[in-house]
């Protein structure tokens, strides 16, 4: 696959931190978390997903697994907020720079406040999209932490599972 350098991966590359490019092919239009994990053969305990809220005046980023579902209430409380929502995804790329499925917490249009699910500190590495559909960067979670100024805290719900299509079982 023809890999180009994103922002993401310049960004790393400026802050001197080490990644692994991992590309997948995308001509399925399977790009939901799940679906990448398989791709990339890795568990979905590893991979992560890119989700942005807005509160009134705000956007928040959150970098949770992709098998799990962000919990509104726990994230509203680590941003300080009184209520989130998810972005629009039509108005993603106008706030980030990033489309659907290639949405990095590194390298958007601002430094948003970034949180990081707390699971993935126990992880020797992490995945997390490059900021290209089909492309994934592995990293340290400390290093992800760095380069985004993010928090680590609780942010998905605790009993329930999203099955390979991405909805709450």
């Amino acid at each position: 696959m023809n890999t180009s350098k994103t922002n993401a991966m310049r960004i790393l590359d400026k802050a001197h931190i080490p990644y692994t490019i991992i590309e997948y092919d995308n001509k399925d239009g399977k790009i939901h978390g799940n679906a990448v994990a398989v791709k990339i053969n890795k568990p979905p305990e590893m991979v992560f997903k890119t989700l942005v809220t807005q509160s009134k005046d705000n956007l928040f980023i959150f970098v949770i697994p992709v098998g799990a579902e962000l919990d509104l209430k726990k994230a509203a409380k680590a941003a300080g907020e009184k209520k989130l929502e998810l972005l629009p995804v039509n108005e993603l790329q106008k706030w980030t720079g990033y489309i659907r499925g290639g949405c990095s917490p590194v390298g958007m249009k601002k430094l948003y406040p970034t949180f990081i699910d707390q699971d993935a500190m126990s992880l020797e590495t992490m995945i997390v999209s490059a900021g290209k559909i089909g492309m994934q960067v592995e990293l340290s979670p400390s290093q992800l932490v760095e380069v985004t100024r993010a928090i680590s805290t609780s942010l998905v719900h605790d009993t329930e599972s999203v099955d390979d299509h991405g909805d709450t079982i």
